[in-house]
């Protein structure tokens, strides 16, 4: 519960420094040791306003870090600006910091990654398993992006589109990873999709829904996986599904398709079978087609020989297996499904036990490693 409030405060208290004049690099270092000194104090003296108490003990970080450099005057200034004591004002900054972090000067992965870090609250492995990159790499990308942003103010533009790509991103951390996300993925994207009238802005929030409509079926009492295949469909959330799919149609009929609103047509068709068995594959694999058009994306391309092995067989799905990188994460895993999928038993199970000691988390490791014993088991008998 500590965490989850600190993390919800994050944002609003980045954003109340950087009005009051400190420039995002430094305000986002103050704030991060405000919330290691939270973590040591609050256990045995929990202030009554933790947002007040984060403002105060960031902005002394910030006045602290920036007194060996700055001149007497401006300390002084500094000092007559502290936050006065009593509650904080109830102001959301956090799709302002969005679209603050992603500024012109930045690349499109870099305001991406320094966004995840400094508002969306992932750690710097989990943005570096999210881009395929080593950690070291993702780490050395995101302080060039704090310094390239160092004194940037709020009434600088931002890019749409790069704020688009952290919400996907922070919905499928939170989604699938150790830091749920996802529901404040979609608070944001609401608000955005209230402020702006773009249909892709629309798609994100109707693929969000979608994929959110379908989570507690995910995972089984014990915490495994369970495909989707396999899914209890009583347990999905219609409302929220005919929510998306009403919010995508809306954005389709305005003819300016992007890779949200192709991703969500996807979720939309598999939202619609009453049973995996009535799952349009054929066009699923029509949208991923189109999706791969707008992306180029290797993801996307493995997902679709998936979509292949289910429409025309999987034979169908290994030859478009065979033209992909074997080091794309998750491909050893699809293609043990494809050669299980195509009765070659003794290739799939070995398949399974190697896709598992890929597995990026212990969820899908240990689903993995069932996958391969159940096959074992059948080759025994």
């Amino acid at each position: 519960m500590k965490e989850a409030l600190l993390r919800s405060l994050t944002p609003s208290v980045l954003g109340i420094l950087v009005r009051r004049g400190a420039d995002f690099a430094a305000a986002e270092d103050a704030v991060q040791d405000a919330l290691v000194e939270a973590v040591r104090v609050w256990p045995t003296d929990p202030p009554r306003d933790p947002k007040g108490w984060l403002v105060t003990v960031a902005w002394r970080r910030f006045l602290d870090a920036t007194r060996a450099d700055a001149s007497r005057r401006r300390r002084e200034d500094l000092v007559d600006e502290e936050p006065p004591p009593g509650p904080a004002p109830a102001v959301d900054d956090t799709l302002q910091l969005y679209f603050l972090c992603a500024h012109p000067s930045l690349t499109p992965s870099s305001a991406v990654a320094l966004t995840l870090r400094a508002v969306g609250g992932l750690t710097t492995r989990q943005i570096a398993r999210a881009y395929l990159v080593p950690e070291a790499t993702m780490a050395q990308r995101i302080s060039r992006a704090k310094r390239t942003v160092s004194g940037v103010r709020f009434e600088r533009p931002g890019d749409v589109a790069t704020v688009l790509r952290v919400l996907y991103l922070v919905f499928n951390e939170g989604y699938g990873g150790d830091v749920d996300l996802a529901v404040e993925a979609i608070r944001l994207t609401r608000q955005l999709a209230a402020a702006i009238d773009h249909p892709e802005v629309a798609g994100l929030l109707a693929l969000m829904l979608l994929h959110h409509a379908r989570r507690a079926a995910r995972t089984a009492p014990d915490g495994s996986l369970v495909p989707l295949a396999e899914q209890d469909r009583s347990r999905w959330d219609t409302a929220s599904i005919a929510e998306g799919v009403g919010i995508l149609q809306a954005a389709l009929a305005r003819d300016r398709l992007g890779e949200f609103q192709a991703q969500a047509a996807i979720a939309a068709l598999h939202a619609d079978a009453p049973t995996a068995g009535e799952t349009d594959w054929v066009q699923i694999v029509e949208w991923y087609d189109e999706l791969a058009g707008l992306t180029d994306s290797p993801v996307v391309r493995l997902n679709r020989a998936v979509a292949v092995g289910e429409a025309d067989g999987p034979r169908a799905g290994l030859a478009a297996l065979a033209a992909l990188d074997d080091s794309l994460p998750r491909h050893t895993a699809v293609s043990a499904y494809l050669h299980e999928r195509d009765g070659d038993l003794a290739t799939a199970a070995r398949l399974y036990a190697e896709a598992a000691h890929k597995a990026p988390d212990l969820a899908e490791r240990d689903h993995l490693t069932r996958q391969a014993a159940r096959l074992n088991t059948r080759l025994r008998r």
